[in-house]
């Protein structure tokens, strides 16, 4: 209950601010693919200044999150490896664990009938 309250108190700003800046940024910018020729580009696309600014925001979140996805795979296969080291332990103390009456330690405990 409190984390949606909290996440309200976030994102219900960030929305106003969001709708804000998309008013604010709402004249037409020219983004041109073409380097070489500057006053009449043959790969150029028109679009709201507030889109070409928030698809560059996206578009580096998604760049800096795979690239440091990349950078913690050494991390990832290491924590693989030990998850694999524990589980064939716990399997080994299942094994090797003894059976019988007095194996528990409740029955250790208990004093003789």
């Amino acid at each position: 209950m409190i984390r949606k309250i909290i996440n309200f108190a976030i994102l219900l700003p960030l929305a106003a601010i969001l709708v804000i800046f998309a008013v604010a940024n709402r004249h037409w910018a020219t983004v041109s693919f073409d380097p070489f020729n500057s006053t009449d580009p043959s790969l150029s696309i028109e679009l709201p200044l507030f889109v070409v600014i928030l698809l560059s925001v996206i578009l580096g979140v998604l760049a800096g999150g795979i690239a440091t996805w990349f950078r913690q795979g050494r991390w990832r296969r290491a924590a693989r490896r030990h998850e694999a080291d524990a589980a064939a332990a716990r399997a080994e103390l299942a094994q090797n664990r003894p059976t019988g009456p007095l194996s528990r330690p409740s029955a250790l405990l208990r004093p003789p009938a």
